[in-house]
């Protein structure tokens, strides 16, 4: 019998039925560690939403925390608990109260004596107003008379909605005569996080979902509650009992800090990465799930392409195969050739494999990179607000001190008036506080808009309405620093520029911020604003009269990370951000040595055509 031909044996359907179980084989092997990678780089990328979450709410309560304490001490909350039924003072009381409501942005004020009754509240108005409710059984109210601090979130069980509370004693002189609660609400956050593609749950030490982008979330548990809990949340009525079920989650560990969630609920199915950050203060654990289909859908086209990357190698492995079966048959004397000509071909395709597999390395590389880049600017341009919030703390402390001696002193000669029936400057006194208070706004409202983080597009922008809200932001440290601030001369019609107005903003506050520092052993400092248009563009020049810079540091003053401070005055980054952030619209920041010394800072910009301007304007 003749023996097989190589012909033959590639005929057979033995090697493709091998090739099939192999790649099969693979793709089971392959697929977990594949999906699990993919898994952790969907979470990481929502790490920048966890912080961002983390942060914004504990920010929102120890903007908070401290406005019971001030409150407490207005003399009228003392009067109203001393003699409730004094006549008029609990009116008086209310107003007052919901004023400070209104400009303090939350919710409810109201005083409790002793007893946990409310006396006066912010919502007297409201239909379902506090007062006459009796709060003893909340903790916050318990732990303010009994350690002077109390903290609680519940369900409200007059207003019906979910709120954190703060608590602090009112005294007179070391007696507790009752209590000041104040109320903020944070549902507008769980709009914010519904823009997202992924799920954000706030959860309590009890394990129940006091906050989250999915309403069907709300008051269910995340975790095992215990009978404890229960006991104490009823006794609290922190929650609606009949609410209080456990959400059908089961957890696998993925990663270190990641869990792989699954949840079956009504709707079927779904699956999540679920990581955690924590809010100690609040007794809180902020959970963020990233949907795992996208990433499982990724893993599987990898796995995908990765097999017909593989069957293609073999299918280019059996066409010379066959080739070279053909060639060996019909040249047997040219069979030394044709191998050194076949072992040079698949030289060349393996090349062309690790060339390739090199490549798409190098492209995932990029992209890491190019995501880290973005994410590290964004960071770095709110770190830089911030710094700059940090120096402005200490003279805004100081302007808003002013107005509240003020209206402290104004209050109370508004009362003695009221005594004495001296109704209208007992009146003018009202105004004035009322003026004080609009002033206390207007820079709260400054600092609010200029720590947002920004979300502007480039587009028409009036830049002299920009230079003034940064001249108002640095107004309280140019006033400390005695500075002589000149300039710019402004044309009697409005001139717009292409940008950002709150990144603009920030760009002007960093050059009026370094050009103080550089003068910061002058005694007699100054800056001088220049505007220079033209038909295409407008510059803005900051100048200071300090040192100057060196010819050393002109080359490299917006590189990151460089700084002429003293250690511990400055990261360096503050003239690199401006940089890049005027660079996004389409403009130059330069820098340069004055005539007669100091440095000047040169911001030019694109001239806004007429057409956009009206759009802005409309």
């Amino acid at each position: 019998m003749r023996a097989p031909t190589s012909r033959s044996l590639f005929r057979k359907p033995l090697p493709g039925l091998i090739l099939a179980a192999m790649l099969g084989t693979g793709a089971l092997v392959a697929w977990p560690a594949l999906e699990r990678h993919f898994l952790i780089r969907a979470a990481m990328r929502d790490e920048a939403t966890l912080r961002l979450v983390t942060e914004v709410l504990r920010g929102a309560l120890s903007r908070t925390e401290a406005l019971p304490a001030l409150i407490a001490e207005r003399p009228i909350l003392a009067r109203v608990l001393r003699a409730p039924d004094a006549t008029g003072l609990i009116p008086f009381a209310n107003e007052q109260l919901r004023l400070t409501a209104l400009s303090l942005d939350v919710s409810d004020i109201y005083l409790m004596d002793r007893q946990g009754d409310t006396l006066a509240a912010s919502s007297y108005r409201a239909e379902r107003s506090f007062i006459g409710q009796n709060f003893a059984y909340r903790p916050y109210f318990t732990d303010a008379i009994g350690t002077g601090v109390g903290r609680f979130h519940a369900l409200g069980t007059t207003s019906g909605e979910r709120g954190y509370y703060f608590a602090a004693p009112v005294l007179d002189g070391t007696e507790i005569l009752g209590a000041v609660a104040v109320k903020i609400t944070l549902d507008q956050f769980e709009d914010a996080w519904a823009q997202s593609d992924s799920t954000v749950a706030v959860y309590d030490t009890s394990n129940v979902v006091f906050l989250s982008d999915r309403a069907d979330w709300r008051f269910r548990s995340i975790g095992p509650v215990s009978e404890l809990a229960i006991e104490r949340i009823a006794q609290t009525r922190q929650y609606p009992l009949d609410a209080v079920s456990a959400l059908p989650l089961r957890r696998v560990p993925l990663a270190d800090g990641l869990t792989r969630a699954t949840l079956d609920g009504d709707g079927g199915r779904e699956s999540f990465v679920l990581q955690e950050g924590l809010i100690a203060a609040a007794g809180w654990r902020v959970a963020v799930l990233t949907p795992a289909g996208p990433a499982t859908a990724q893993a599987a086209a990898a796995l995908a392409l990765a097999g017909l990357i593989v069957l293609l190698g073999a299918l280019v492995a059996a066409f010379f195969g066959q080739r070279r079966a053909r060639l060996l048959e019909r040249l047997e004397a040219q069979r030394s050739q044709h191998a050194l000509l076949e072992s040079r071909v698949r030289d060349r395709t393996r090349d062309l494999d690790d060339a390739n597999r090199r490549l798409r390395a190098e492209v995932e590389e990029r992209r890491a990179a190019e995501a880290r880049l973005r994410r590290t600017q964004a960071e770095l341009v709110q770190a830089g607000k911030l710094a700059a919030l940090g120096q402005m703390s200490a003279a805004l402390s100081h302007e808003f001190n002013q107005p509240l001696g003020a209206v402290k002193s104004y209050a109370e000669n508004a009362l003695t008036f009221l005594d004495r029936g001296r109704m209208a400057e007992a009146r003018d006194n009202v105004g004035r506080i009322s003026r004080m208070a609009d002033r206390m706004a207007t820079i709260s409202q400054h600092l609010r808009n200029f720590a947002r983080r920004p979300k502007d597009h480039v587009g028409p922008v009036p830049l002299r309405a920009v230079v003034e809200d940064a001249v108002e932001i640095m107004q309280a440290r140019l006033a400390r620093s005695g500075v002589t601030l000149r300039g710019p001369d402004w044309p009697d019609a409005p001139v717009w520029a292409m940008g950002g107005r709150v990144r603009l903003q920030q760009v002007l506050v960093n050059l009026l911020a370094n050009a103080l520092d550089a003068m910061a052993d002058d005694p007699a400092p100054a800056i001088n604003l220049v505007l220079e248009a033209t038909e295409d563009t407008l510059a803005l020049r900051v100048r200071d009269h300090g040192p100057g810079l060196g010819d050393g540091d002109l080359p490299q003053v917006f590189d990151p990370f460089f700084t002429t401070k003293d250690p511990g005055r400055g990261l360096g980054l503050g003239l690199s951000i401006s940089y890049n952030i005027v660079r996004d619209f389409g403009g130059t920041l330069t820098a340069a040595n004055a005539e007669g010394g100091g440095a000047v800072f040169t911001v030019t910009l694109r001239r806004a055509a007429p057409q956009a301007q009206e759009t802005a304007a409309e």
